[in-house]
């Protein structure tokens, strides 16, 4: 698919086969959700721009790179996007964090709103869109508006499973926002929800039904 990239990384795709595994415990979901986005945001942050700077080690003066340009900031969408940040933030510890509180309408599969919350400076910033499922798209198609109409000009999503039909919806909604997952599957059962899956990621990180 054109401006999607599956990181097919060894320990991305095990660590993806623990998590789908359905007798996973609470805890255990929580810090693989982590870890995994630490190594994905390995791979979205991949081209960032670096520019040159002189330091001085305890030996010598040198040149060395640094990173240059726009700073992050990463918009989960809630409430199981927040997990997968914060491994995120192990190796971006200055990045900014939108929050987006959206969730699916059971019967619509409508995204509704109940919170937003983002820097002002949005329009000088990229966005890393953070959605653990990427089922039907609807919240974050709606995630990827919202941050638009707050002067957003350079998102990226990031997601563990993608649904093929998801993709390509937010695909056709949001072209200019590339996609990075770990997985595309390839269908949705009758309640929205992606086979085969990882079942619903904030109720398997947080206990709740």
């Amino acid at each position: 698919m054109k401006s999607v990239t599956v990181v097919d990384h060894p320990l991305v795709q095990h660590k993806l086969t623990l998590i789908r595994d359905k007798t996973l415990s609470t805890k255990s979901f929580r810090e693989l959700l982590s870890e995994l986005g630490m190594l994905l945001c390995y791979e979205v942050t991949r081209d960032l721009p670096l520019t040159e700077v002189e330091i001085e080690t305890p030996m010598a003066r040198m040149h060395s790179a640094q990173i240059a340009g726009k700073k992050l900031v990463f918009a989960p969408i809630l409430r199981a996007g927040v997990t997968f940040v914060e491994g995120m933030l192990e190796l971006v510890p200055t990045a900014r964090v939108a929050h987006i509180g959206l969730y699916r309408e059971p019967e619509t599969f409508t995204a509704v709103e109940y919170f937003f919350k983002a820097p002002s400076d949005l329009a000088e910033r990229l966005v890393i869109l953070v959605v653990p499922v990427l089922a039907t798209a609807n919240t974050a198609v709606a995630a990827a508006d919202r941050l638009k109409e707050h002067g957003a000009k350079d998102i990226r999503l990031v997601c563990l499973v993608g649904a093929r039909q998801g993709i390509e919806h937010m695909r056709a909604l949001h072209p200019d926002v590339p996609i990075w997952t770990a997985a595309i599957d390839e269908s949705l059962d009758a309640q929205g929800f992606i086979v085969p899956g990882l079942g619903d990621a904030g109720d398997r990180a947080y206990g709740t039904k």
